[in-house]
């Protein structure tokens, strides 16, 4: 198991903003629980107003269930650059399902996708990654603020 520090987190997510910020994304869509500390900070980096959630399930701690389950929608009115992140790519599963759920309720929207982390196993690539994982990564804030 790695253990992930915030100021790898800060590094890694300001190396992330400077690789999107052509892209001008007008929404972020954080997956919950993972992607919503990135979700936070790369909207403050990027001057993003607009910061929506997506909460899936695919784990129970360190076990993947069979299926993933996804919550809640977003609402992407009129606007047309929506970048969307996550933790890690790890399976990959969680990306793949919620850009088909995202994509499939919005045509007219181009997607990016962002992670820190990304696994060569993983069945969806994501736009941009910092680090490729080789094994379990512990988060900061998975790690430092149990009780």
């Amino acid at each position: 198991m790695k253990y992930y520090s915030y100021e790898n987190f800060r590094d890694d997510t300001n190396s992330l903003i400077k690789q999107v910020k052509d892209y001008k994304p007008e929404i972020i869509v954080g997956i919950a629980r993972g992607g919503l500390t990135l979700a936070h900070t790369m909207a403050e980096g990027l001057d993003v107003r607009d910061v929506q959630t997506i909460r899936t399930e695919l784990y129970d701690d360190c076990d993947k269930r069979d299926s993933i389950t996804i919550f809640g929608g977003c609402d992407f009115k009129d606007k047309k650059r929506v970048l969307v992140v996550d933790d890690i790519a790890d399976s990959g599963d969680t990306l793949k399902a919620v850009m088909e759920h995202l994509s499939s309720k919005n045509s007219s929207v181009e997607f990016k996708t962002a992670t820190l982390f990304y696994k060569n196993t993983s069945v969806y690539k994501p736009d941009v990654w910092i680090n490729e994982a080789k094994g379990w990564i512990e988060f900061f804030w998975e790690a430092d603020f149990k009780n």
